[in-house]
């Protein structure tokens, strides 16, 4: 089928979510310096990089198909969480977020004849997680790439003890707010 927008990420769960919808997509995948910005508040950082994303696609030039990006944050404290180094470095991440409560911002950029960016803040609640957990965790390979050490589709669910908000939106695109976005740009997302 010919895609109907370019999604602007090499996140296999992204571009999952994104079928999941029904939207036919080809996948622009783009690499931008993540770093955040010196004092740069978490809701700045998500929408700066998920404007990157799809402007960065913008410029390869791509046919006149609309683009979507997408980027998230995992927050503890107000502060970001990136994706873990090493096996210490994850251990560390995931004994923070032990037993505590924390944010998941998600962005969205999505460029067609306008630019279009909306944010969803889901809260998320870790039981009390014990190291031995954390070192076997680690083992599986999964925390390796994933924002905050964990993911919340695959093993890493084990450790959630509660959600408030969005669950598509933890694992990297929220399904509601870009069904709206593309809905309003008069992409179909149910069909006849």
């Amino acid at each position: 089928m010919t895609a109907k927008i370019i999604l602007a990420s090499n996140s296999p769960r992204r571009a999952e979510l994104l079928t999941q919808l029904g939207v036919n997509h080809q996948v622009c995948a783009v690499d931008i310096d993540e770093t955040p910005f010196e004092n740069e508040s978490p809701l700045d950082y998500v929408q700066r990089v998920a404007a990157e994303k799809s402007a960065a696609c913008l410029q390869l030039k791509y046919p006149s198909l609309p683009i979507l990006a997408a980027d998230t944050a995992v927050v503890l404290n107000n502060q970001i969480m990136g994706k873990p180094e090493n096996q210490q470095h994850a251990a560390q991440m995931l004994h923070c977020l032990s037993a505590q409560t924390h944010q998941v911002y998600s962005a969205i950029s999505f460029r067609g004849k306008k630019h279009w960016q909306c944010v969803n803040i889901t809260e998320v609640t870790f039981r009390a997680i014990q190291a031995f957990e954390m070192a076997a965790y680690w083992r599986t390979g999964e925390p390796k790439d994933k924002a905050g050490g964990y993911a919340i589709q695959g093993l890493g669910s084990i450790f959630i003890e509660s959600i408030k908000g969005s669950f598509s939106a933890v694992m990297g695109l929220p399904l509601f707010e870009t069904a709206e976005i593309l809905t309003k740009q008069g992409i179909k997302i149910i069909h006849e």
